[in-house]
């Protein structure tokens, strides 16, 4: 079974698995924090580099007052609540987004986990709060246009490679597998750039009952197919 570098996964149907059980939807938010904790110890064993996890969207924002509250209270939570598993585990914590958006109290918590865990060795834990990405990519381009005007770089300077060091993701490798619970067949704005290429994988079990033996599927899945990034030829494939 070949294991994916960089692992993504949107993490959905916690409402909908809560709302099926007649539960308040936090109950489902509360349940997928322990498929954060169960898939971020298996990725770290399996030889994972990254995992990196849609948490709160920039549409989240949107949704009612109280719920909004409940996500952030339940991230601090985790933030402080796991910060010895993380430990143990060799894990790093980075968090991308818009940081700035999130509550004071959220955003020291990360910061303090972060700079924690800033030289674990392990598995790189990567949460996308407060995440949107066609903003990255705006904010991107704004960055290298900044820099063009003030003659820091020309334009013939920016290429690929250049709009990716200006991405939240700098420094990380692109993620190789996608993997999306509860069904739904669509990215939902999630890292666009970085999945340029990358395998898609959905699964109709939802977030909280996501576990070991489901992660493993997605890798098998994974393992089979043939990577060509727009070539020919079965020498890329995964498991060759």
């Amino acid at each position: 079974m070949a294991v994916p570098r960089h692992l993504a996964v949107i993490m959905d149907g916690n409402g909908r698995w809560a709302q099926a059980r007649g539960l308040p939807r936090v109950a489902g938010h509360r349940a997928g924090a322990e498929s954060v904790r169960v898939i971020t110890r298996e990725c770290g064993k399996l030889g994972v580099e990254v995992l990196t996890l849609y948490s709160f969207s920039t549409e989240n924002w949107g949704r009612p007052e109280d719920e909004v509250e409940a996500l952030m209270a339940l991230l601090e939570e985790y933030l402080h609540d796991e910060i010895g598993e993380l430990m143990q585990n060799g894990v790093k914590l980075r968090a991308i987004g818009q940081i700035d958006r999130l509550p004071a109290h959220v955003q020291q918590a990360l910061s303090y986990v972060e700079a924690y865990t800033a030289n674990n060795q392990g598995l790189t834990l990567v949460l996308a709060l407060s995440y949107g990405g066609r903003a990255e990519i705006v904010n991107a381009a704004k960055a290298l246009a900044a820099q063009a005007l003030a003659g820091q770089i020309t334009l013939d300077q920016i290429d690929e490679q250049a709009f990716a060091g200006e991405l939240y993701t700098k420094g990380l490798p692109d993620p190789d597998l996608l993997v999306r619970t509860s069904g739904e067949l669509r990215l939902s704005n999630f890292l666009p750039w970085q999945l340029a290429y990358a395998e898609l994988y959905v699964t109709d079990v939802a977030w909280p009952d996501f576990r070991e033996a489901h992660l493993h599927e997605s890798f098998e899945a994974f393992t089979a197919r043939q990577r060509r990034f727009g070539k020919t030829g079965a020498q890329l494939a995964v498991g060759a």
